[in-house]
């Protein structure tokens, strides 16, 4: 029974990894060797913004390995960076421009089985005509305040 049960966890755990991911992995590195399952690594990731065509971020987290890290449940530290870039026109949509979207989530990624999550969201600095992407972690009780941030000058 309790076999079945842990299979049928490991299974959800597994199917909720997948939902989650939105992002293209372009590589990584690894930073800790583990005997058992996969090594602590740095995950470097690409993703494009979903409503602002033409740029693309690019992200590196912390990823935890290890039995638990392979299966899904370990926690991954608040260690992130993001640099954006212009990979083509852009062309805002009004309501961005007007600031209404601002603080809006563009990327959200799990980093622990249930309570934690990295986050990114961008804002519109109309005064110099960029866009800024923010990344960090949040937690159900406690977040963490590392974070990163980056600029796009939206060029004419």
């Amino acid at each position: 029974m309790k076999k079945r049960l842990f299979m049928q966890f490991l299974g959800v755990s597994l199917a909720l990894n997948l939902l989650t991911a939105g992002a293209e992995i372009l590589g990584h590195v690894d930073t800790k060797f583990k005997w058992m399952g996969p090594d602590d690594k740095i995950l470097v990731e690409a993703f494009d913004d979903p409503e602002v065509a033409g740029v693309t971020c690019y992200l590196s987290r912390a990823k935890t390995g290890g039995l638990s890290g392979g299966i899904g449940l370990a926690e991954d530290t608040s260690d992130a960076s993001i640099s954006c870039q212009q990979t083509g026109p852009i062309n805002l949509p009004e309501d961005v421009k007007s600031g209404k979207r601002d603080n809006e989530q563009v990327f959200k990624q799990r980093t622990s089985l249930i309570f934690k999550t990295m986050q990114v969201v961008r804002f519109y600095d109309q005064k110099r005509n960029a866009l800024v992407y923010l990344v960090y972690s949040d937690r159900v009780i406690e977040g963490s305040p590392k974070n990163s941030i980056t600029a796009v000058p939206i060029r004419p």
